[in-house]
């Protein structure tokens, strides 16, 4: 029997996220195990008057890539997979892992050579998004892997899931409507504002953050359930040189980086002039440095926003819903929303979280929680906004 709160889901992001009308020729990309969540939005789709089509990823592929693949063949821009993001007027992505892990052991070489095949699709994807021309959102089906990795039974993770995504609630548009804007007084204050300084204590014998953003030339988009689902953020694109003094500072992230199914922990960057100049791992940090080696875009700070969600309040492994915690700010290294303002390109997009609320160091005791201030004035202390929201 499906889970009743699928049909829910399928229904929020045909009508609500991404508008579906009559008439849309609307993409479908998931793995297999999503297949009852496929059905659920198809239907929801052709009820909307849409034209629904999938196409299917599966990690296996990607592991016979690299196990077996030449150079070329890693590198090799698929053209069914460009035609497919010239083409539709909607694409949701389903995400249902069945092993987070499965690349995690390959070549970090190979995999970033794989990743580099990505550019084309996501600078297409980028620029139609950014135009107006591509409605998309992307949202998780839940698997006993993510659960496992979020440690927690598959029912406890299905809970989590469908709580963030306000799927609880009798109306969750109309929820999601509520919160776009609250979100939307954030974005209106923090519009004309040059830049913003975020600053979070030292925890665990690992120095804080200090990070400048230069965001004079920035677009602050609000996130409200129309793209990534469950959502809950506001972000902007760095001004990076020539237009703008870029990025300057350390951070320290809180969380560990989770990419390919590595998950790198104690991540430490150092930023000048928007680009990264030090990079830093307790755990995988070769990994970490052949990522940001990949092409010349990837040390670059494409994106920094601010988690709103506070229906999540835990770590679970998964960037769809870590970034969103409400009281962090996440920032992604590589390419970023030409709509936000980012001039930045490259195959990566990798979401790293702080948290700025106060917590417990691992002895027990307290820590205090940090800031973020624009043009000087602490606008968010703790976790929580302290005007406009």
């Amino acid at each position: 029997m499906i889970d009743p709160r699928l049909e829910k889901l399928a229904d929020v992001i045909v009508n609500y996220s991404t508008r579906v009308k009559k008439g849309d020729v609307v993409g479908i990309m998931a793995e297999c195990e999503a297949r009852p969540a496929v059905e659920a939005v198809a239907r929801a789709v052709i009820k909307a008057g849409g034209h629904p089509i999938t196409l299917a990823r599966n990690t296996t592929f990607a592991e016979a890539l690299l196990e077996h693949g030449s150079d070329d063949q890693l590198a090799f821009v698929h053209p069914v997979h460009i035609n497919f993001i010239e083409s539709v007027d909607v694409q949701i992505s389903l995400w249902a892992e069945t092993n987070t892990k499965a690349l995690a052991r390959h070549d970090p070489a190979k995999v970033a050579l794989l990743q580099k095949a990505r550019k084309p699709f996501l600078a297409t994807f980028l620029e139609r998004a950014a135009k107006g021309s591509l409605r998309w959102c992307g949202t998780m089906v839940p698997t006993h892997a993510s659960a496992q990795d979020a440690e927690m039974s598959l029912r406890q993770y299905e809970d989590f899931v469908y709580r963030a995504g306000l799927l609880h609630t009798d109306n969750p548009a109309a929820e999601w409507q509520k919160i776009h804007d609250r979100q939307k007084r954030v974005c209106e204050w923090l519009t004309g504002k040059r830049s913003l300084r975020f600053v979070a204590p030292a925890r665990d014998g690992h120095d804080g953050t200090d990070l400048t953003v230069d965001v004079s030339a920035a677009t602050w988009i609000n996130c409200a359930g129309h793209e990534n689902f469950p959502d809950g953020e506001v972000f902007a694109g760095p001004t990076l040189p020539p237009k703008g003094l870029g990025v300057e500072g350390h951070v320290n992230y809180t969380f560990p980086a989770v990419y390919q199914g590595r998950e790198v922990v104690g991540v430490r960057l150092r930023f000048k002039g928007g680009r990264v100049v030090d990079a830093s791992a307790d755990k995988n940090e070769e990994f970490l440095i052949r990522m940001l080696d990949q092409d010349e875009g990837a040390r670059n700070l494409g994106e920094i926003a601010i988690g709103t969600n506070y229906s999540i309040t835990e770590f679970s492994r998964s960037t769809l819903f870590d970034e969103k915690i409400g009281g962090t700010f996440h920032a992604a290294v590589g390419a970023g929303y030409p709509e936000s303002g980012s001039t930045s390109q490259s195959g990566l997009h990798w979401d790293m979280v702080c948290d700025l609320r106060p917590g417990k160091a691992r002895d027990g005791s307290p820590t205090p929680g940090g800031t973020i201030a624009a043009d000087g004035e602490v606008f968010h202390r703790d976790g929580r906004f302290l005007v406009a929201y």
